[in-house]
This record gives structure tokens, C-alpha cells and sequence, in this order.
């Protein structure tokens, strides 16, 4: 049925939706296609902990019946999808990447796994991540680290790391990911994908592991804007089980993708990264070329001058290190051998944290927060910067402890975990050395449509949709670890 067709992994989610219910197409042709390609590309890659083959072809099977019954479940319906595992999904592992979860098995499916479920989506099964969705890439986990598709010398960045390199390889066209200092857009600007960190509280986490519960985001890794706005229309919305979550209107994001950018507002800042020697000029230049289309689509830009970075920074490292030290003091105390290097030298900062700082670091958040609306959204619709400031680190640029040198920890992220705001990672290029290069668009609270919007006529302009990387070649360890 799909001959003719073209590239199954290449298909958007709207594309493939649109063959799917014209019956041009099948989510089991999709599903043995997305199967096919892990199994043949994986090995080399390591973005899957564990693939739910049996499972998956079940749920495709369902979705065309359902399809050919005249049920349609909505954007992702007979689409294949991946969770990062730190999600449940019933009566699959729930492994964190950590030996101290190796043995789990989710006895019912996290919030986010129910909705696509419902949503007739089709789950592919669980990828990688640093451990507990902290850490590093570590060589001491059970599953071995995700590698970067654009270059097997590079990481994917973390700690969505299996997902970036999932969706940047064509294994998947979406993934559902957390982000808590940046670990959907590190990866999303790493590999080349869009990474979306929504509003503080649109995503449910009921049923996720949980690292930092007032920085934990729960977003998504897409090929296109329009997958990540099919994904999130899925999965966004209140959750009684979770209080985290808000009661918000949440609009069609899907049909909100076209309507351009003239009479926007958009600001820039660039106070945070351009005269910094260490962010690579490709970058500058290709916000700037960003920049200067959204004002020729009809857009206003403004330069703006926001609160320093490292206040933004410090006190989003204050409230990370206390709330995850908090939620995992007793396994820190009792197993404290079990966890990876990284992992465990990342929490234990936080025992040294006392209430009085984290009472200061929640007053320090509430007045950025303020100032971010006050400077950019009381006048501006959205705000365009950096993501990251230089593309992915090498392998052997890590050291034996954490902290690694500045330049291999380059993203501008965290700011956004601290304030809330819906915050997307657009791919818009690449740099000289070959690798992938993005920028950020950060909107009002609980107005991704707009920044749908934005990113949407940016990647039309500067996309490069065509481009995949290269095909893994066969993995050789040396006995460092490092991927050959």
C-alpha cells in the first residue's frame, strides 16, 4: 500500500496522518518501517533501552481498524512515538538508565503513556537517558550511552539523550522527554531536532520519575514544528493526579502552524551570549539571519537587556541541587555505590543546601520571573536567543568527575526552567565542523501556539528538513569507552 510513497521515516507526522486516513497508508507499514530501522541502525546508535515490538505491531493493528471503522483518535492516531524511560508504561521496565531501578516494572502507564494510548499512538518502547535524568553520559549505567547520529566522536548532550538521537536518526518521527535545566533542548540543538520544554504544568508528570518537581518540565523531540505541535495536543492538559498541572484553555496547535508572524513582536538579547568568545560564530550569524527574516515576514524586533544570565543560573542550581538531594537522600544514604559518578556527585551538592536558601532561591525566582515578563512579554510575543553556544562535545572532552570543562556545558536553558515559560529549541543550520546548530524561542506562559507560529515560519526559511545524518557505521569500543 505505501509503494510509491517515498521514505516512510521521512514522512511528518501531519504527512503521514494525511496518507494514513486517505488509506494510502497503514500504521502497520509505519510500524514494521520504524521496527525495521531501529533494529538495523540501533546497534550503533544505543537510543533504545528496550523496543516493544510485539506490543507496537498490536497497537498499529488496532489503529487501522479503527481508522477503517471511521474512528479517529486524533493527530497522533497510527503514528509511532518513543518515552524516554523515565515514563511507565504498564507492565514495561522502568529503568531511569540505574542499576537501582534495573528490576522495575511499571504496574500502570504514566499520564502522558494513557493519553497516547487513547489517542491511538503507537509506542515503540523506552529510550536512553543519563541516569535518573541527571548524571552524564556514563560507561558504569546497565545500558551503554547514546550516541550522537550527526557524529559517533560527539554526544547526543543529555539528558534526553536517547530521544535526541531517536528522532535526529530518523528511528522515530517524536519522543515524549523531561527537561529540568535542558534536557530536551540540549539534545534538540545537539542533534539537530526541535525540542519543546511547555509551560511549567501543561504536561502532566503523573506517573515520571521525578528529579526536581518545580523545575521538572515534560515535553517533546519532533523532526518538524508540526510534529511537536501534533505531540503536544495529545498529551498537554490538567491532570487531577497530578497538582503540578493547570487549568488552562489549550488551543488547536495544529492549525495555529500558518498563520505567520506579521504584527508579532518579537525581542532579542544577545547580551547573554554574543560577546562571549566561547559561542561559535555561526550561531550569532545564523540568529541574526533568524532575526532579520521574522522583521521581513512582517514581524517587530527590539533588542532587549535582561537580568544577568548567572543569576538566572544560580538560582535555578540552588533549588535543582536541594529538591533532587531531597527526593533521592535515602537512596543516596543506603546505596550510594550503585549510583554513576556523575549521578552521585551532581546530588550530593545538595546536602549542603539549608531551608533558609532554598526559601531565598524560590524569592530570587519569583522576582525573575516578574522581570522576564515585565522587560520582554508585557510588549513582545516572543523572545529569540541562543539555545546553546557551541555545537556537541566530544566524548573524550569529559572528565573522570563532574563538573566537565564550561564549553562542553554550553546551553542557555536553565533560565526557563526557573521561570516557566514554554521555551522550543529550532534547529537552523550547521556549524563548519559539520554538526548541528539552533536557536531558542521562548513565549508567554501557556502561549506555544505563538511560538508555533515563530518557529514555524523560521523553519520554512532556514530548515533543512532534507538532511539526515549518516548512517552509523558498526561500533568499535576502545577500552576507554569511547565509541570508535
Amino acid at each position: 500500500m505505501a509503494d510509491g510513497i517515498g521514505a516512510l521515516h521521512e514522512l511528518s507526522v501531519p504527512e503521514a496522518g494525511q496518507l494514513l486516513r486517505a488509506g494510502e497508508l497503514t500504521s502497520v507499514e509505519l510500524t514494521i518501517d520504524a521496527l525495521e530501522r531501529i533494529a538495523r541502525l540501533d546497534p550503533a546508535l544505543h537510543a533504545f533501552i528496550q523496543v516493544t515490538e510485539e506490543t507496537a505491531l498490536h497497537r498499529a493493528r488496532a489503529a487501522d481498524r479503527d481508522l477503517r471503522a471511521g474512528l479517529d483518535h486524533g493527530p497522533m492516531h497510527g503514528i509511532p512515538y518513543a518515552l524516554k524511560d523515565i515514563f511507565d508504561a504498564e507492565g514495561v521496565p522502568t529503568t531511569n538508565a540505574s542499576w537501582l531501578c534495573a528490576e522495575h516494572v511499571a504496574d500502570a502507564d504514566s499520564t502522558v503513556e494513557s493519553r497516547l494510548r487513547a489517542g491511538g499512538a503507537v509506542g515503540l518502547g523506552k529510550l536512553t537517558t543519563f541516569e535518573f535524568a541527571l548524571g552524564g553520559p556514563s560507561f558504569e549505567l546497565p545500558v551503554p550511552p547514546a550516541r550522537n547520529p550527526w557524529s559517533d566522536a560527539h554526544v547526543p548532550s543529555g539528558s534526553s539523550s536517547g530521544a535526541g538521537a531517536a528522532v535526529g536518526a530518523g528511528l522515530v518521527r517524536v519522543a515524549v522527554a523531561s527537561d529540568t535545566t535542558g534536557s530536551i533542548r540540549g539534545p534538540a540543538f545537539h542533534c539537530g531536532v526541535v525540542g519543546l520544554k511547555p509551560t511549567y504544568g501543561l504536561v502532566p508528570g503523573h506517573g515520571a520519575s521525578t528529579l526536581s518537581q518545580t523545575l521538572d518540565h515534560f515535553g517533546t523531540l519532533s523532526w518538524t514544528v508540526g510534529d511537536t505541535a501534533a505531540l503536544l495536543q495529545v498529551i498537554a492538559g490538567a491532570d487531577p493526579a497530578d497538582p503540578r498541572t493547570a487549568e488552562s484553555p489549550r488551543p488547536d496547535y495544529t492549525s495555529a502552524l500558518d498563520r505567520g508572524v506579521a504584527g508579532l513582536r518579537v525581542a532579542s538579547a544577545p547580551g547573554w551570549y554574543a560577546d562571549d568568545p566561547a559561542t561559535f560564530p555561526e550561531i550569532l550569524a545564523g540568529i541574526q539571519q533568524a532575526l532579520g527574516l521574522l522583521g521581513g515576514l512582517g514581524a517587530t524586533v527590539e533588542e532587549v537587556t535582561l537580568p544577568p544570565y548567572d543569576v538566572f543560573n544560580g538560582c535555578g542550581r540552588v533549588i535543582f541541587a536541594a529538591e533532587a538531594f531531597a527526593n533521592y537522600e535515602d537512596l543516596l544514604r543506603r546505596h550510594p555505590h550503585s549510583f554513576a559518578r556523575y549521578t552521585y556527585q551532581r546530588m550530593m551538592p545538595g546536602a549542603g543546601i539549608g531551608a533558609a536558601d532554598l526559601l531565598r532561591a524560590y524569592d530570587v525566582r519569583r522576582w525573575l520571573t516578574r522581570q522576564l515578563d515585565e522587560i520582554v512579554f508585557d510588549r513582545c510575543d516572543v523572545l529569540v536567543l541562543a539555545s546553546g553556544q557551541t555545537t556537541a562535545a566530544r566524548w573524550s572532552d569529559f572528565p573522570v568527575d563532574w563538573p566537565p570543562p564550561r564549553f562542553v556545558n554550553d546551553m542557555l536553558a536553565i533560565p526557563f526552567n526557573v521561570t516557566g515559560h514554554p521555551a522550543l529549541s529550532l534547529p537552523i543550520g550547521f556549524a563548519a565542523n559539520g554538526l548541528p546548530i539552533g536557536l531558542h524561542i521562548i513565549g508567554r506562559a501557556f502561549e506555544e501556539a505563538i511560538v508555533f507560529r515563530v518557529a514555524t515560519a523560521l523553519e520554512a526559511e532556514l530548515g533543512q528538513r532534507h538532511r539526515r545524518p549518516p548512517e552509523p557505521r558498526t561500533e568499535v569500543a576502545h577500552s576507554s569507552g569511547e565509541p570508535a
